[in-house]
């Protein structure tokens, strides 16, 4: 008998891909895509644990869950850098903040 696919091994592991790739949109994204990701690596991980001879693509799952759990982590610390920019420096310190930036960057490449 030919061992079958698990059926969100390739989704799991996409997901978990892009939520590394978009921890930094705000930090939502990468949250919400890293949390399908481990919802979907549950569903497979339990039903491979129940057939494993009948099924294929196990690493993929598991490599996909450990790039979700990653996404995750990045994507709550951006979150969370967000919320407290927000909340210390608000909008009006935030462009100030970047508009130093930009002028420091400016003023170094005038020095080279």
């Amino acid at each position: 008998m030919e061992k079958q696919k698990l059926p969100n091994s390739t989704v799991v592991l996409i997901l978990g891909i892009l939520s590394i790739l978009t921890c930094c949109c705000w930090g939502i994204i990468g949250l919400v895509l890293g949390i399908v990701a481990l919802n979907l690596a549950k569903k497979d991980i339990a039903l491979y644990t129940e057939n494993p001879e009948h099924y294929d693509g196990y690493s993929n799952v598991i490599t996909g869950r450990v790039l979700a759990i990653i996404g995750i982590v990045l994507s709550s610390i951006y979150l969370l850098i967000n919320i407290y920019m927000y909340t210390v420096l608000g909008e009006e310190g935030i462009k100030d903040f970047q508009q130093n930036l930009i002028e420091k960057i400016k003023h170094q490449q005038e020095m080279e």
